[in-house]
């Protein structure tokens, strides 16, 4: 089969499309004929090896990667499933979460992988998984009451064009944070407001927020302090700039520690696919609720140059690979 590999740690021209030989899935694993991948920042983590600590994980690889192809998001047709489970049949059509999604074939966790709602294509599908999962997780560490103010940091960005619409699902009063080509985006979603961060700081308003998810991951725990209700909640979804070795995951450290002296929650999300989450995104994104926000799609053979987009650019919404 063709797929995109990577031996050693690198940048994108590290990535390879090659022959391989297709998976094998084990007795809890499925076999999925891939049609499109998601990308997101977990792949290009995974691709530079950074940030350096996460590399203490076995998954992951200390001095090389531990698996060779990358992607995790997917959408497909199952293959073929191993001897213990019950939940999926060859044919059926599903999205979820594949080691190596980059590639004609992946496995994946029957466990993380749920029928694909009739009224998506697999392109849809894909976009799903890791950051709906993300911004799903992230705002269930608060959930929001109806009424309450929501601000989204990276509003336009493939989790936050999830999570406008969850909150807004939620009833909250939403503002989205973005850059000047996204803002009609963000308000196209349910946005009730959006603060372009090139002509305006989150803090020049008087308003107070109950929630506030920062998916950009460059802001400091005092700035952020500032615009949170006395008893808000901050969530980090990710971390970045923060150097090679930690990434900006410190940042975590310090808000988790500080929680236990005031009055405000500062806490990241690591988000986990799971099957119920996943389900529960499928009939949001049956009803309408949930709409995935494709920026671009790339073919595999391109998909070096889709994570040159993902991390050069400001992709609306997310990038997806179609094999």
């Amino acid at each position: 089969m063709k797929a995109i590999v990577q031996d050693v740690y690198g940048s994108a021209d590290r990535l390879r499309l090659r022959d391989i030989d297709p998976p094998v899935p084990g007795d809890e694993e499925v076999l999925v004929r891939v049609r499109a991948a998601g990308v997101d920042p977990s792949v290009w983590h995974l691709m530079t090896g950074r940030p350096y600590f996460a590399r203490l994980n076995r998954q992951i690889g200390l001095r090389k990667p531990a698996h060779r192809v990358r992607g995790w998001d997917a959408a497909g047709v199952v293959e073929a499933v191993g001897a213990k489970v019950t939940s999926l049949k060859p044919g059926d059509e599903v999205f979820g979460q594949c080691n190596g999604s980059f590639a004609e074939f992946a496995c994946g966790k029957a466990e993380q992988l749920v029928p694909k709602p009739t009224g998506l294509s697999f392109e849809q599908a894909a976009a799903l998984p890791v950051s709906a999962v993300t911004a799903l997780q992230g705002l269930d560490l608060a959930r929001p009451k109806p009424g309450q103010e929501v601000l989204v940091i990276g509003a336009s960005g493939g989790v936050g064009t999830y999570a406008v619409q969850l909150a807004v699902h939620y009833g909250a009063r939403v503002t989205g944070v973005c850059g000047p080509t996204g803002a009609e985006l963000v308000r196209s979603l349910g946005a009730d407001d959006v603060i372009d961060y090139t002509r305006e700081d989150i803090t020049d308003r008087p308003v107070r927020y109950d929630f506030v998810l920062d998916s950009a991951g460059n802001r400091s725990l005092s700035h952020l302090r500032r615009v949170l209700t006395p008893r808000g909640t901050v969530v980090f979804v990710g971390g970045e700039d923060g150097g090679p070795v930690f990434g900006g995951t410190d940042r975590w450290i310090r808000g988790l520690a500080l929680s236990a002296f005031v009055g405000q929650k500062l806490r990241p999300v690591i988000a986990v696919t799971r099957q119920q989450d996943l389900l529960k995104l499928a009939e949001l994104a049956e009803a309408g609720t949930v709409v995935p926000v494709i920026d671009r799609t790339y073919p595999l053979t391109e998909a070096a140059t889709a994570v040159r987009h993902l991390e050069s650019g400001h992709p609306r919404g997310k990038l997806v690979v179609t094999v």
